[in-house]
Parts: structure tokens; sequence; C-alpha cells
């Protein structure tokens, strides 16, 4: 990707829509909490009471969703928080899907969307796919629709002692100038991307400068105490759909099988053939088509 000291100067390279979608501005909000301040934004639509609830991966944030919240069916506001530890949102001791849950449910409060007139739908890559996943399953009448994006399911009986972390773990680095970290940002896991213009997108936010330097946004200790879902089994009543990477280097055979075999009545599939792990990147029109097509359908809107 081209990297200068402008954005807009890298961001030349980007089609229109790409463009025309990140310059329409979210509300942007702050969730006082005892454990640490929330950050997140909201795409908002008039007249509806259907919510898509947006949730980003591990050491992402919610900038990563700008070009394709405006994008999403125009009855839906639109929510994206910055999960504790990530983004903007306030550093924490120790991780876990309680509080990411917890965090959530608190912004959906503050937004007054905890009633029974508003349909929440989430959807969520790859961690962000498993927070939404266990939010379902944990709540279902909160739930009325469910998207699953690369977020591998794996059978309460993997052996995770042959599972290797993808994470750094490290303690922080901090970096000289603005140029220097932005030529260190990375995809994890690691893979190809042809879209420059977004990667250089998100590598924009995922950096602060601090007095020491130009760091990180994402709390260097994140990946050592995020407590993942190991041996959970998830349970859909909503209406739900996974969509694959097809060179997803996550989601071998194996794991797509029990995935069709263990949720075929309420969750449907759909594989984007050119896109790895990071589908909203390596494919964002055709995951944003597949999603608007399935929120039609469960919401007759």
């Amino acid at each position: 990707m081209e990297i200068t000291e402008s954005l807009k100067h890298d961001l030349r390279s980007a089609p229109e829509w790409f463009h025309e979608s990140i310059n329409i501005l979210p509300r942007v909000e702050n969730l006082k909490n005892p454990s640490g301040d929330l950050k997140y934004q909201v795409w908002d639509r008039a007249n509806t009471k259907n919510i898509a609830v947006l949730i980003h991966g591990t050491g992402a944030h919610k900038k990563w969703w700008d070009p394709i919240a405006p994008l999403i069916n125009e009855n839906f506001t639109v929510i994206a928080p910055d999960l504790p530890g990530m983004g903007e949102s306030s550093h924490r001791s120790e991780y876990n899907f309680d509080a990411f849950t917890e965090s959530i449910l608190g912004i959906l409060k503050q937004e007054k969307i905890i009633d029974k007139t508003h349909r929440v739908y989430f959807i969520g890559h790859s961690l962000g796919g498993h927070v939404a996943g266990f939010m379902a399953s944990e709540l279902p009448q909160l739930a009325s629709g469910l998207v699953m994006i690369d977020s591998p399911i794996r059978p309460p009986t993997y052996d995770y002692g042959t599972h290797i972390s993808t994470g750094p773990l490290r303690k922080i680095k901090y970096y000289e100038d603005k140029i220097s970290i932005l030529k260190r940002f990375r995809l994890m896991p690691p893979q190809d991307c042809d879209n420059s213009w977004y990667l250089r997108y998100i590598a924009e936010h995922s950096i602060q400068e601090v007095e020491s330097g130009w760091r990180w946004r994402f709390d260097d200790k994140l990946f050592a105490t995020l407590r993942r879902l190991q041996s959970y089994e998830f349970k859909f009543q909503c209406p739900s759909l996974f969509i694959a990477g097809g060179k997803s280097l996550l989601l071998e055979s194996k794991i797509m099988s029990y995935i069709k075999e263990t949720f075929q009545d309420h969750m449907s599939i759909e594989v984007i053939e050119n896109a790895a792990h990071h589908v909203p990147l390596d494919e964002p029109l055709k995951l944003i088509k597949i999603i608007n097509e399935h929120l039609h359908k469960w919401s007759g809107e």
C-alpha cells in the first residue's frame, strides 16, 4: 500500500463507492462504564426499528466498518462499537465474552434500543462473529438475526492444544514517527489483500501518537489475556448466516463440515470464493450484497 503522511493522497486509487461511504460520517458516542469507557459509531436511519450491530475482530476497531456501514440496508440503523481494549475504548485488566456482551448491551441501552419494539441483528467478523454468536446464543430473545463472517465454529471436542495463536505476545513497542508504524501494519492472520486502499484506511485508524512515540491502539495485553470460547456450544434460535472466505486459512474442511451438520436447521452458508479470512477487506461489495439480501429476507424490509 502507498504510505505518506497524507491519508487523502494515499487513497487516490480507491474506487468512488469507497470515497462516498467514508464521507458519510456517523455519530460518534461514548459510553461511561466503571470498567472502562466505550466508543461507538452510529449511522442513524429515520423511522426504523431495525438495528444492525457490526462487531470487529481481534485487535481491530470500529473504523473497519466505515466503508461498509453506509451501504447496509437503508431500513437499518447501524451501530459499530470499539470492543474493550481495542480502537478508542479503554484498556482493561482482562478480556472475555461476558465483558464484550455487557459492553454491547450497555450501548444498546444508552441508545434506548433494549425493548420489544426493536429488532436487533448481530453481524461480526472473526472474533466479532464469535461475540455475535455468543450473544445470539445467550440472549435469544434479543437477537432477530445473526451473521458470522469467517468466524470458525470449532466442535466442543476440538483440541486447543494443537491450536497456535496468531496474536503478538510481546511488550508494547513505540515507533519514532507515523510512517514507520504504518509500514509495520499487518493483517492477522497474515494474508495478501489486493485492496491496498482499504488497508491504508484502517491502518490510519489503528495507530495513535502518545508521549513515547507512535503505538497501536489495541491493548498489548489483549492477545495474552483474552479468554476465548473454548468448548462453548453455540445454540442459534434466530435466522443465521455464516459467510466464509473461500481462501480462508482458518476454515479447514472439518470445521466447515461441523458447521454445516450442526447448524443446518437455523444457519445458511455462503462462500465468497476470492476472499481470504478478512472478507470485509477482500470482497466488500460482495459481502454487502449477501448481508443485505438476508437482512431483507429476515426483516421483510
